[in-house]
């Protein structure tokens, strides 16, 4: 088979990443969701003056969600970058192309993210996924103490007790009343997120560079001590780091104080990339362990078309909870938000599914595939003229 340097082809996809995606979108949904949830002063996006189920939510999603399911995401995402490099190498590509190519899925990143936060969820992780990748396509070719040992130094920066403010109210660019509102308040947001917000995914982009090369997650048979010492030791980890901010979400403990949360805060976001890449391994472990059926192939569906069901699920908080929409953020509480979650993920598996059945990708995945390989494409098309006249 001719080596093309282009996107993976469906066929020729591993299970675990896909479904690895696939599963942790019904946790973005939830990570993302509950900060619509309106109500007095907040801690840690959860209202405090609530019922006892809905505190009982907000504990199981601070505790296994929030600060865990994105860092498997930039797991993922240098996973990604790595096996783009590999292919692109494997096509003879020298370093300077790929590094251009790579920069042109970042710009198209960055573009997508800007049209996502103005128009639908101010929230929005791909231009600082673009920002990311526009600065880490200088570590593709880092060796592996390299990308551990930066790796390491911004785990333990972002560890360290800083000034931390978990006590919030519902983000005013979050429930814009009007449209004027919305671009104004988001245009002033949007910049900071993305030039700021890639530094908490450096660690697990740059862990995920070093498991691409190696295609950990694509032959969990010949890594299965290390995906089951990683889902062994960093789910644990990112649980007890986590139960301090969930214990107070969950009314077990009253707030403590400001010197307090100045250390659980951090403590909180750190473990979790050691959870996301828990994740990330367990799932690989099931993927490796069980026969391809019919809801494991849909899952993987949505992992294939992950940005897509991504910027759909923002499609349904702007519509339900937009003040100018539907509103509801005043009415839904957070288990009824978490349930409206879970919904919207099962939709966007029975979507994925559908276009997997229609043998379609999916139109932002295609975009941005056509944007990162279109101009390689031409060229090797135009010297593969030359070389036939």
């Amino acid at each position: 088979m001719t080596m093309t340097g282009g996107p993976t082809e469906v066929g020729e996809r591993a299970l675990g990443p896909d479904l690895a995606r696939g599963v942790m979108l019904a946790f973005i949904a939830l990570a993302n969701s509950h900060y619509f949830v309106a109500g007095a002063q907040g801690f840690a996006g959860f209202p405090t003056r609530s019922s006892g189920v809905d505190r009982a939510v907000g504990m199981v999603i601070s505790t296994l969600v929030d600060g865990r399911a994105f860092p498997m995401f930039g797991l993922l995402f240098g996973y990604g970058v790595a096996q783009i490099v590999r292919r692109q190498r494997q096509a003879g590509r020298e370093w300077w192309p790929i590094r251009k190519l790579l920069w042109r899925r970042s710009l198209v990143l960055v573009v997508l993210g800007f049209g996502h936060c103005m128009l639908l969820y101010v929230g929005d992780i791909l231009a600082a996924y673009g920002v990311l990748l526009f600065l880490g396509v200088w570590a593709i070719r880092w060796k592996t103490g390299w990308l551990f040992g930066v790796a390491a130094f911004v785990l333990v920066l972002t560890a360290l007790p800083t000034s931390t403010d978990l006590t919030d109210g519902t983000d005013p660019s979050m429930l814009p009343h009007n449209l004027i509102e919305q671009f104004s308040s988001r245009i002033v947001v949007e910049p900071w997120i993305a030039l700021l917000g890639w530094i908490g995914f450096t660690t697990p982009f740059l862990i995920g560079l070093w498991a691409g090369r190696r295609r950990i997650l694509e032959r969990p048979a010949e890594h299965l001590t290390l995906l089951r010492t990683t889902a062994a030791v960093g789910l644990p980890i990112a649980i007890i780091g986590a139960l301090p901010v969930a214990l107070v979400v969950g009314g077990i403990i009253t707030k403590p104080s400001d010197h307090v949360l100045n250390v659980v805060g951090p403590l909180h976001d750190a473990t979790g990339n050691l959870g996301g890449f828990g994740y990330a391994a367990l799932i690989v472990l099931i993927a490796h362990r069980i026969t391809t059926g019919r809801i494991t192939q849909a899952l993987a569906a949505v992992g294939q078309r992950s940005l897509t069901c991504y910027l759909s699920q923002s499609v349904v908080w702007a519509i339900v909870f937009t003040p100018y929409l539907l509103d509801l953020s005043g009415t839904l509480t957070t288990a009824t938000t978490a349930l409206l979650a879970i919904a919207t993920w099962l939709a966007t598996v029975l979507l994925a599914d559908r276009m997997r059945e229609a043998n379609y990708r999916g139109p932002f995945e295609k975009l941005i595939r056509w944007v990162t390989y279109q101009p390689s494409t031409a060229a090797t098309r135009s010297r593969s003229s030359g070389s036939l006249a």
